[in-house]
């Protein structure tokens, strides 16, 4: 009886030693989004799809992250690490492992933030054939400007 205890106690506190790596994992599920939809989508400069999807990202390093579309604005954020409270659970229940194993993983951050939804605003229009480069601007008008004066149709 007394082997079974044992063996019971000691089986819990390796599989329960490593709370955020068991309870997160290593990698978050990140959603990609935008306005319009069909955006290149960049993570640390690589090419990962085109929105709306979904991606897992590793938890133990930020990410830089681009979305483009022609004829908009680039849209540029950072996935943040923020710390897990998962990782407590080892000091609770006494995972000296995981204390080690939980910062190894990554597991003891989550990334922040979960989900991004881009709005593209109109912007530099870029465009290159065999013929040419075509670049065309879209300004945004300021209330503060005066009119001084209007192009006509020919």
């Amino acid at each position: 009886m007394k082997k079974t205890i044992f063996s019971c106690l000691l089986t819990s506190s390796l599989l329960l030693s490593s709370c955020a790596t068991i309870i997160s994992g290593s990698k978050q599920n990140v959603k990609f989004s935008s306005n319009p939809a069909s955006a290149s989508v960049f993570i640390d400069e690589v090419e990962v799809g085109k929105t709306p999807f979904e991606l897992k990202l590793a938890r133990n390093s930020e990410h830089d992250v681009l979305i483009k579309l022609d004829g908009y604005q680039t849209y540029q954020t950072t996935l943040t690490k923020k710390f897990n409270a998962w990782y407590l659970g080892n000091i609770l229940i006494g995972g000296i492992i995981g204390l080690i194993i939980d910062p190894i993983t990554g597991a003891i951050y989550n990334l922040s933030p979960n989900e991004i939804n881009a709005q593209l605003n109109a912007g530099t229009v870029f465009n290159s054939t065999k013929k040419g480069i075509y670049i065309a601007v879209a300004l945004k008008a300021n209330p503060e400007w005066n009119k001084v004066g209007q192009l006509e149709k020919k």
